[in-house]
């Protein structure tokens, strides 16, 4: 897997996780030097390219001139992301979260706030790819992603497990006027369907943000942002 952006890159080198080498370009200043040394102290083998070898490695062209190569993403399950924090627990479950831009941005927003972790499915949602992880500026390093192949049975087995289970949604309660305490999981739906119905009627209650404009919606990594940064206030 290739990690690109010197801020991804940063952030790899602060896990344990296993770098097979890493490509910067020549003669590049800043924050590159930072990773150098990063990378000397963990005698990972560091490349030094041209600019062009960097461009026809590079999937999206925002190398920044620093690129990471490491074995493939590793998922963990959900009973992980539960004995992250057994107590006062936030997990995120993605419901069809199918761009990248978005899966990346809610994975930022889960490490941020200090969520236990991130749950997708294995079907209909996007995976952790590099650009995810580019995207997510490196906090797809630092969390807990379990990919899984029911995303309800995941939430069955929360409920079971002492967690609420709030649905984010236009047309549910104010968030400002629920209690949200104890073990919370917060569901957030894809960019165009939200959260599908099945999956909803699972949840236990569905909050609504203060909507005052003349958009009737949010993008869900900024729903979810402004929801569990509530959550966090409330504790």
């Amino acid at each position: 897997m290739k990690t690109e952006g010197r801020n991804a890159v940063l952030e790899l080198l602060k896990t344990d996780k296993n770098i097979d080498k890493i490509l910067m370009e020549k003669g590049a200043q800043g924050s590159l030097g930072r990773i150098f040394a990063e990378a000397r102290k963990k005698n990972i083998r560091v490349q030094f390219v041209d600019k062009r070898a960097l461009d026809r490695e590079s999937a999206e062209g925002r190398h920044q001139g620093v690129i990471a190569f490491s074995s493939g993403y590793e998922y963990s399950t959900v009973e992980d992301i539960v004995a992250a924090n057994p107590a006062n627990g936030l997990i995120i479950l993605c419901d069809g979260i199918e761009d990248v831009h978005n899966l990346g941005s809610v994975i930022r927003v889960a490490e941020c706030v200090g969520a236990n972790g991130v749950v997708i499915p294995q079907n209909n949602s996007a995976a952790v790819t590099e650009a995810v992880i580019r995207i997510s500026a490196g906090a797809a390093n630092h969390v807990k992603v379990a990919r899984v192949p029911s995303l309800n049975k995941a939430i069955d087995d929360l409920k079971a497990g002492g967690y609420w289970i709030y649905a984010l949604e236009a047309d549910g309660t104010d968030i400002y006027g629920a209690e949200l305490s104890g073990n919370i999981a917060l569901v957030i739906g894809g960019e165009d369907s939200g959260v599908r119905r099945l999956t909803r009627e699972k949840c236990d209650f569905t909050l609504s943000l203060p909507l005052r404009g003349k958009v009737n919606s949010l993008n869900a990594s900024v729903a979810l942002g402004i929801a569990a940064y509530e959550v966090l206030r409330r504790r």
